[in-house]
């Protein structure tokens, strides 16, 4: 697999259209990480980290309001053949600020609006609206 990220993002996306409840795939710290993001900002209930042992699953609870998946769209923005970075003052606003970007910095995984208030830039990993 070339993008983990890209794959993970089309589980949840593919989960959701489907109306799971849950989803699992192959854990890294990057993606526990995103799914701790997700969750801090509401897109998801909840995720957990389970031990296979092997080499650990990422299981990712889905959010539905009104029987519609809270996540509208997930987007891959930097990818591993063309590499998307921003500063500080050039990170995306997503959807007026009801969505959030997900971006790559020195300081962590962290929100477009954390990295706006911390003046950090770094690569946008994906848009989450």
């Amino acid at each position: 697999m070339t993008d983990p990220i890209a794959d993970m993002l089309a589980r949840i996306r593919n989960a959701a259209g489907a109306r799971h409840r849950r989803v699992d795939m192959p854990i890294s710290k990057l993606k526990a990480e995103i799914a701790r993001i997700l969750k801090e900002n509401h897109f998801i209930h909840d995720y957990k980290l389970l031990d296979d042992g092997a080499h650990g699953q990422l299981r990712v609870y889905l959010k539905y309001y009104q029987e519609k998946p809270v996540i509208r769209n997930l987007r891959r923005v930097s990818k591993p053949g063309l590499r998307k970075y921003a500063g500080a003052r050039e990170l995306p606003r997503v959807r007026g600020g009801l969505g959030i970007a997900i971006v790559s910095t020195s300081q962590g995984v962290m929100t477009d609006k954390e990295a706006r208030a911390k003046n950090v830039g770094g690569e946008v990993l994906a848009l989450v609206w």
